[in-house]
């Protein structure tokens, strides 16, 4: 989760590992020009650099490489957020959490284990095998160990969806959202929801709950 204010200069520097087998770089939706960054970062294997960016647009924003196959590394987990807080600050909350939905698609079927092959084809038709948070399999106990809250506590939840095909109809069992900001958009013209049921999560895209 990157973490910025608006108006921030920022000197972003990225490392591509030698035991890479392809060049990396990054596309921050929150970035202007250079394809997000991305013309700016190309790195090969063994290699780094760095380009330079003003935070102009409040909001939450993806960020994932973007060097082709674009949605081959995507589905391969190379996503996240950046947040570029505004000038005057959301209300504070108790609590504050970080959820980005992603796909998986693998050959061998669902819980093989060990090193499995990308499946190309799986990605075109849109069926992956595994819908993740974070980069892990949902389950209870993934709740109850990193998401913790007492009662009465106010909760902001940084929602994205890494893609590359699925909707997030992102929904908390037995609550109802007090303020939705949809599309992650903050600021002065953003729409602001109330008493939202369930919010829609485009795949490179965002939001933001509160309940």
């Amino acid at each position: 989760f990157i973490r910025i204010r608006e108006g921030d200069d920022v000197e972003f520097h990225l490392k591509n590992h030698p035991s890479s087998k392809m060049p990396h770089n990054i596309d921050l939706h929150a970035v202007t020009g250079q394809g997000g960054g991305a013309e700016g970062s190309m790195t090969i294997p063994g290699h780094s650099s760095k380009f330079s960016f003003r935070a102009l647009n409040p909001g939450l924003y993806i960020y994932h490489c973007a060097t082709a196959p674009v949605g081959m590394h995507i589905a391969n987990g190379m996503y996240g957020l950046i947040y570029v807080q505004p000038e005057q600050p959301l209300p504070k909350v108790d609590k504050e959490f970080y959820l980005v939905q992603g796909e998986f698609y693998t050959a061998g079927g669902i819980g093989r284990k060990g090193l499995t092959r990308f499946d190309s084809q799986a990605l075109l038709d849109g069926i992956p095998n595994y819908v993740v948070f974070n980069g892990r399999i949902p389950n209870d106990d993934l709740y109850k160990k990193y998401m913790k809250v007492n009662t009465g506590d106010r909760v902001r939840i940084f929602v994205g969806n890494g893609g590359v095909n699925l909707i997030s109809s992102f929904h908390v069992i037995g609550e109802i959202f007090d303020t939705v900001y949809p599309e992650g958009a903050i600021g002065e013209g953003s729409a602001v929801l109330k008493n939202v049921q369930t919010t829609a999560v485009l795949p490179g895209g965002s939001a933001i709950v509160e309940f």
